[in-house]
């Protein structure tokens, strides 16, 4: 679904959050049916309260879901979400790295909860290293209210754990609300970064970690609706990589998760069209 200013040879996927309501098949035919290219699954709980997701175990649901990639061609970008704790153990995850790869998922999403950094390190470290048998790379998502809090201590750990598979998920909202830089971005070494998570915010929200959390669980806008300098952002990164919407948002959540779909591929191949147009003026 191009646009005919998007001319970038740029992927998009659907990211879990936006379409969190419908079954893991029905979010690969969603995001067919859109134009997207890859797709983001969710096989782990995110928080303490939230339910088990049957397709980390379920066989007859991994079949059908990988049934689906292949009729559809849709691809899975990343699954989620690992969270790095004080008494992580990389092995107690082979089960969900095996599932990962039988999904024939690229990416991992990973969170870092552990405040001793050098603990969070070596931890991550492992994860790498093991998640390599697998083909999937780790990437480490900074979050405010985390003990990875911006895109220079993300990418300090990452760094540090000198695994060819390690790299850094900038999520645009917590991106923006992490005081990072545009600088920064281009700063990262490109090999360090697999793919992007659009949203957009306002300029004014609650700091706290609580407000922190309720606005990126439910409440973010479509991308270019918001105050967040995307257009800059998206410059700044590499023109090859892969945009995924994350765009959980009560209000929208009325609507059908196919038209959800679609407002938010249109909306992001608008900003890229958008910093294209001023690339090339510029």
């Amino acid at each position: 679904m191009m646009t005919p200013h998007d001319l970038s040879p740029r992927q998009y996927s659907l990211s879990f959050l936006t379409v969190a309501d419908v079954s893991p098949v029905e979010a690969v035919k969603i995001a067919a049916d859109c134009g997207y290219a890859k797709v983001g699954l969710r096989l782990l709980p995110a928080a303490p309260n939230e339910n088990e997701y049957p397709i980390l175990t379920d066989q007859k649901l991994i079949a059908e879901t990988k049934a689906a990639l292949t009729d559809t061609g849709v691809q899975v970008a990343d699954v989620e979400i690992v969270r790095i704790t004080a008494d992580f153990d990389a092995k107690q995850y082979l089960g969900f790295l095996e599932t990962a790869a039988a999904l024939g998922a690229k990416h991992i999403l990973i969170a870092g909860n552990d405040i001793e950094q050098q603990r969070l390190i070596d931890n991550f470290s492992a994860f790498c290293e093991l998640s390599k048998n697998y083909a999937l790379s780790c990437d480490l998502e900074f979050m405010p209210w985390t003990a990875v809090k911006n895109l220079a201590e993300a990418n300090q750990i990452v760094t540090a754990s000198a695994q060819d598979n390690a790299a850094v998920l900038i999520d645009a909202l917590h991106f923006d609300r992490s005081n990072s830089t545009l600088a920064e971005v281009k700063q990262i070494d490109k090999s360090r970064m697999n793919y992007v998570q659009l949203c957009d915010g306002w300029a004014e929200y609650d700091p706290s970690d609580e407000g922190l959390i309720k606005i990126a669980r439910s409440n973010r806008l479509v991308p270019g609706q918001g105050d967040i300098d995307l257009v800059g952002l998206i410059q700044a990164l590499p023109a090859d990589i892969t945009l995924a919407a994350e765009v959980p948002n009560l209000e929208l959540a009325a609507l059908p998760a196919l038209e959800r779909a679609k407002i938010n591929l249109v909306a992001m191949q608008k900003l890229v069209a958008l910093a294209q147009n001023e690339m090339v003026v510029g």
